[in-house]
């Protein structure tokens, strides 16, 4: 198991490409780091890390080493959720972490049908975004993560994971009170770019994704104010402030000022995902959790 725990610092560097980086991720120090790293070599007999000017990456056998790590990971994964779940029953508790707007718009009801389907199953929600979600998810502080495909979560075919994509989730465009295309039903994103904008900061998955829409339809847009709380946005709106991208899931409980349009194609989205552990989707209990939650996803879909 110390093998194992050394791999894993390993496997950090691998994602985060410094010693640094993979100290802060683990909450160590990069002398800790080091000298973990350092036992790995002396234990297999050749360096795993190598000076590439002033960077350090990994070796051509430190990749082939973590290749056979993975596989490693995942079968002791799969044995652990295996011994726990031996007589075939679906009972215990599972930790989601989930990205707020999924908390408020998807597990509710996702919750209400484990209530009523899995009563030997105790679900937790924490919110938590990526990359903090998924340091949590390998720590083993959650079971389940829930998250948008965007900078700081692990892209598809990440060998760390199982992956279940939950699809797309649209966003359309919020109107305030007397706003000139009140009566179009389905306006092209264009026809507001003399509007002034309500929208997420560049880092946020949301703010990125208005940026980009605005302009694939050929503008800039005139950003009034920013904001990544989606109710001061939508009262932002209410108010006449201008007009803002909200994401379907964010559409709870919205100020009634607001009108919601949807706009022509292509329409601005984001992309959910769920993942667990490589290996723990052997596991009855996680089998039937991700089962109930694409479910109750496909059925909030539009």
């Amino acid at each position: 198991m110390d093998d194992l725990r050394r791999l894993r610092v390993l496997r950090e560097f691998r994602e985060r490409g410094s010693i640094t980086a993979t100290a802060a991720a683990l909450h160590l120090t990069p002398s800790a780091v080091s000298q973990q790293v350092a036992r790995i070599a002396r234990d297999v007999g050749f360096e795993v890390l190598q000076h590439v000017g002033r960077r350090v990456v990994l070796t051509p056998r430190g990749h082939a080493l973590l290749a056979h790590a993975d596989t490693v990971f995942a079968e002791v994964e799969r044995a652990r959720h295996e011994l726990d779940s031996w007589d075939d029953s679906v009972r215990g508790t599972i930790a989601i972490g989930a990205f707020p707007t999924a908390i408020a718009g998807l597990l509710p009801h996702v919750l209400d049908r484990a209530r009523d389907e899995l009563p030997n199953v105790k679900i937790t929600v924490t919110e938590a975004e990526p990359p903090a979600l998924f340091d949590e998810l390998d720590a083993g502080r959650h079971d389940i993560a829930l998250a948008v495909s965007f900078t700081g979560s692990p892209p598809a075919g990440d060998p760390r994971y199982h992956r279940v994509d939950l699809g797309p989730d649209e966003l359309d465009i919020a109107l305030p009170p007397g706003h000139p295309l009140l009566g179009r039903e389905e306006p092209a994103l264009k026809d507001f770019q003399n509007d002034s904008w309500i929208m997420g900061d560049g880092q946020g998955c949301c703010g990125a994704i208005t940026a980009t829409a605005c302009a694939a339809a050929g503008f800039t847009p005139d950003v009034a104010h920013r904001t990544n709380d989606w109710q001061a946005l939508a009262q932002l709106v209410a108010h006449g402030h201008g007009v803002a991208l909200i994401p379907r899931l964010a559409q709870r409980d919205l100020p009634g000022a607001i009108t919601i349009r949807q706009v022509t194609m292509p329409r601005p989205q984001r992309w959910l995902f769920a993942a667990v552990p490589e290996g723990a989707q052997h596991s009855p209990l996680i089998t039937t959790t991700l089962d109930l939650l694409t479910s109750v996803r496909r059925r909030a879909a539009p």
